[in-house]
């Protein structure tokens, strides 16, 4: 979700200012103070990062929702980081068997992305509710059976450090690239499509026709938006209001 793809300058084109983002970290480049809101131009993550799903997640929201409804986002990242790194009580030593240049992005979160995130989504509480939480990660997890459990704990952990009730919040999760854009991770689909045989309240996204890239990793900015897009028609549609996207 930290997304790879470089944005484009029809990315930062008629972007609502009922798009939100709330700054997870300080970012002098862009303006931005960690804890504030911000419309939502991209990069939403850190200060260099790129096009993520969740950038078009929130403008196809906004495109079929009413005038006066306001989307926020928070999007606390790593690229490259296993789930192990959001478990609550075990993530240290997961973080000490790191790559220094994993080492070098948590600390962007001050050593703990999980509280990063509870730390921001308490701070959006205070202006709004939370309607649902967005994953996508895997590549690093890849063959492993276990996953769907760790993400449980996770979004258990979520629900119960926000006050939230059981269930009450949708877990949107999306594809890898996809063995159609000959993604080298497209095994760990299989695996995510049984998210919801864990979490009920779990949604899939396909990832299929999203373009990748030549590193079979990632996706192109054309992908991420397309995905995005999907995000949304499956939130939409919890919503009760469907939408055809590509």
């Amino acid at each position: 979700m930290e997304g790879h793809a470089r944005p484009q300058a029809e990315d930062s084109i008629g972007v609502s200012d009922r798009f939100k983002v709330l700054a997870a970290v300080d970012c002098d480049n862009r303006g931005r103070q960690q804890g504030n809101w911000y419309t939502a131009l991209p990069p939403l993550v850190r200060c260099n990062t790129g096009l993520t799903p969740v950038d078009y997640f929130g403008r196809t929201m906004l495109e079929n929702l009413p005038e006066n409804i306001i989307v926020g986002v928070i999007n606390i990242s790593v690229g490259g980081c296993k789930i192990e790194l959001f478990e609550k009580d075990n993530f240290q030593s997961y973080v000490d068997d790191s790559p220094d240049w994993l080492k070098n992005t948590v600390r962007a979160y001050s050593g703990n992305p999980y509280k990063r995130l509870v730390d921001m989504a308490r701070i959006a509480q205070k202006s709004g509710v939370i309607k649902g939480i967005l994953l996508h990660q895997g590549e690093s997890n890849t063959g492993d059976t276990l996953w769907t459990k760790k993400v449980k704990a996770v979004y258990d952990n979520l629900l119960q450090d926000l006050d939230l009730k059981p269930g009450s919040v949708p877990l949107l999760a999306g594809h890898l690239v996809s063995e159609d854009q000959n993604g080298a991770c497209a095994s760990m689909n299989k695996i995510i499509s049984t998210l919801p045989q864990v979490i009920p309240n779990a949604h899939v996204i396909s990832s299929v026709g999203c373009e990748g890239v030549k590193d079979r990793l990632h996706f192109s900015a054309a992908g991420y938006r397309k995905l995005g897009r999907r995000y949304a028609a499956t939130m939409l549609a919890l919503l009760g209001k469907k939408i055809t996207v590509e």
